[in-house]
């Protein structure tokens, strides 16, 4: 960390910018980490043009993690990242005391901060929620960033996330709900006291109706799914958008708008398959078709079936983000 626990908030407004990649994490054909493939992606994700990555979140597979892939996984990441990006590591635990313990690992290790959600299991409120995460706040000095997701039983209210900007070392709130209206009322509460922001690319075209800026997209898949090394599109486009062109940003968009469509159609469609899991699965096989390495899900989730991977290399190929191949070639040729 280059700054103090009392500097974080203001650390995190200058540093928190452009936008932030969600790594997988890659596992191999023996459902080991792939650390070899995670060193490709690391590459593959510097050379799009990110500022930053995090390691460990909830498309990273952490609560299938092991202890020690947990702990091996956050020794590797800053070694192949080498300070050529901002990198955080997420810490949620059902345990104060060991995402104390992590949190102040990532801190030792050389993380720019750290990300902490909800304790899933028993928190039923949002009282229990800020308790929780001051007692972690109250013993580390890495800066926070909450992760307000339904992924962990629990959604807070933009009242609720407001207090939780309160805390010192507090410094981002990721609002993942995915309600466009509770992002937008979380902008509103909080983005004087912390760094906001929501995953889905349309909150930049509210902004001037409601007077507020988003100044990170901080974090999700769509730079490794949309992009590849000759094409930039959404990099460049989270660029202009939180440097607040949004003029500019809104033509580039048009390109990328039929990408989204696909995206919304896989990732909506693999939800509810899975009665509303996080569709990891998906992301990583897309992410092998662009070039990333991916390996297989972890339990309880299901890689896709084979007739949905051939529609999404389809899918993909009108696209022109690949190459149509055959369902053989295209099998010989994926990362895993």
């Amino acid at each position: 960390m280059d700054y103090s626990k009392g500097e974080s908030k203001a650390w995190g407004r200058e540093n928190l910018t452009g936008q932030w990649t969600t790594m997988v994490t890659p596992f191999t054909s023996e459902d080991e980490i792939d650390e070899k493939g995670l060193e490709h992606n690391v590459e593959h994700v510097l050379r799009l043009g990110v500022a930053g990555m995090g390691f460990s979140w909830n498309m990273g597979e952490f609560w299938s993690l092991t202890d020690e892939e947990r702990l091996r996984l956050m020794e590797l990441a800053p070694s192949l990242v080498k300070k050529r990006a901002r990198i955080a590591f997420q810490v949620t635990h059902t345990s104060a005391k060991e995402a104390v313990s992590l949190a102040n690992r990532a801190e030792s290790l050389g993380y720019d901060f750290i990300i902490l959600a909800a304790p899933y299991i028993m928190a039923k409120k949002e009282e229990q929620v800020i308790e929780f995460i001051e007692r972690i706040a109250s013993r580390t000095d890495i800066g926070i960033a909450f992760y307000n997701s339904p992924q962990f039983g629990i959604t807070m209210s933009a009242k609720g996330m407001s207090r939780l900007a309160d805390i010192e070392n507090m410094i981002a709130i990721k609002e993942a709900s995915g309600n466009m209206q509770l992002s937008i009322d979380t902008h509103l509460a909080v983005g004087d006291k912390a760094v906001v922001s929501m995953p889905d690319e349309e909150i930049f075209f509210f902004e001037p109706f409601y007077n507020f800026h988003q100044q990170v997209m901080f974090a999700n898949t769509s730079d490794w799914r949309f992009d590849s090394r000759d094409r930039h599109d959404y990099v460049n486009f989270i660029d202009l958008a939180t440097n607040g062109e949004l003029d500019k940003a809104r033509e580039l968009y048009r390109k990328i708008e039929p990408i989204k469509k696909v995206s919304r159609k896989w990732w909506s469609q693999t939800v509810a398959r899975t009665g509303g899991a996080l569709p990891v699965q998906m992301a990583k096989y897309w992410g092998e078709l662009m070039g990333m390495s991916g390996g297989g899900v972890r339990l309880p989730l299901q890689d896709l079936a084979g007739e949905e991977k051939a529609e999404m290399r389809s899918d993909l190929a009108r696209l022109g983000l690949i190459e149509a191949k055959t369902e053989e070639a295209a099998e010989a040729g994926s990362p895993r």
